[in-house]
């Protein structure tokens, strides 16, 4: 399209293009709250080292045709290997932690978890990134990680099997995104290639170990539409950052915690104790203050030094 028409484009043709990406993140976060709603359905009828070697077959046959059309190069000449392995370590134990606490906690509860992990990445990033907080952030984090005890009911049910496990899922999941930080070079397909492969890989020494004989090829389609549908919640998400600025679409991961108390009361018959609404609202409130602020120093530091706040 010439300048000439891009100028005369009408308004609503502008608004239209801008409300692409944020349609398009809203789609991939209910996708990933449906493979989650259906990811805890599944697990309590066959293995959890089954479920996750099926969904992560199923992702692979999804992802293969961009590897093919992006060629081997990407692969072969990756990026710092030892932290390649170190990521697809922490994303294939982030997995399967997941899928174990959503067998035995709510899901909404799981989700409040994983939603407090950029917080955690915010505490780490000073020791492991060098990166500079000052103290308004340092309060939002003290502010989230008091979200997280209240979500977790200081008790002796605090520290159960399940929710000790979600606690070392987040932290593999924020230890996860740190690693991406410093891997920035990498394509996303690549880094999802490589933590499918992973999972996959573990899923299939695990999955003897609880395997539930498929008696239907309509159980082996279930089983591998939790694949497709992560993986296009993937492909979505990587698409939405990519036509939108990210200060306008990753806000909107937190409807993750919307559709999971959704799917959680209508599939599943959980209703959201007080105590999790108390806290998941400081986990996300924290958390958007966080992502906030590190926007607005990103764009003071194009003119300013950095300086920590």
């Amino acid at each position: 399209m010439s300048t000439q028409a891009t100028d005369r484009a009408e308004p609503g043709v502008l608004r239209y293009a801008g409300m692409t990406g944020p349609a398009v993140m809203l789609l991939g976060m209910l996708l990933f709250a449906l493979n989650d709603a259906m990811g805890k359905w599944l697990v309590a009828s066959y293995g959890l080292g089954q479920v996750i070697l099926i969904r992560s077959i199923a992702a692979l046959l999804i992802l293969a045709p961009f590897i093919w059309a992006a060629g081997l190069k990407p692969i072969l000449e990756v990026e710092r290997p030892g932290l390649q392995l170190l990521r697809v370590i922490l994303s294939t134990l982030e997995l399967f932690c997941f899928y174990y606490a959503v067998m035995y906690l709510p899901l909404a509860d799981v989700m409040t978890y994983w939603l407090a992990a950029p917080i955690y990445v915010a505490a780490a990033a000073p020791f492991l990134l060098g990166e500079k907080v000052g103290w308004r952030r340092w309060t939002a984090i003290a502010v989230g990680f008091i979200g997280v005890v209240i979500t977790l009911e200081p008790s002796s049910a605090m520290f159960t099997t399940p929710a000790l496990i979600s606690i070392v899922g987040t932290a593999a999941f924020a230890f996860m995104m740190l690693s991406g930080r410093s891997l920035r070079g990498t394509p996303d397909k690549i880094l999802v290639l490589f933590q499918t492969g992973g999972a996959a890989i573990v899923g299939l020494f695990v999955a003897p170990f609880g395997w539930t004989p498929l008696t239907s090829v309509s159980e082996m389609m279930l089983l591998g539409l939790l694949g497709i549908v992560a993986m296009s919640a993937h492909i979505l998400v990587n698409r939405a950052l990519k036509i939108s600025d990210a200060a306008t679409v990753a806000p909107l991961q937190y409807t993750l915690l919307l559709w999971a108390v959704v799917f959680g009361y209508f599939l599943f018959g959980e209703v959201p104790r007080l105590t999790m609404v108390v806290g998941a609202t400081l986990i996300v409130g924290s958390g958007l203050f966080i992502f906030f602020r590190e926007q607005q120093l990103k764009k003071r530091d194009m003119v300013l030094p950095s300086v920590p706040e």
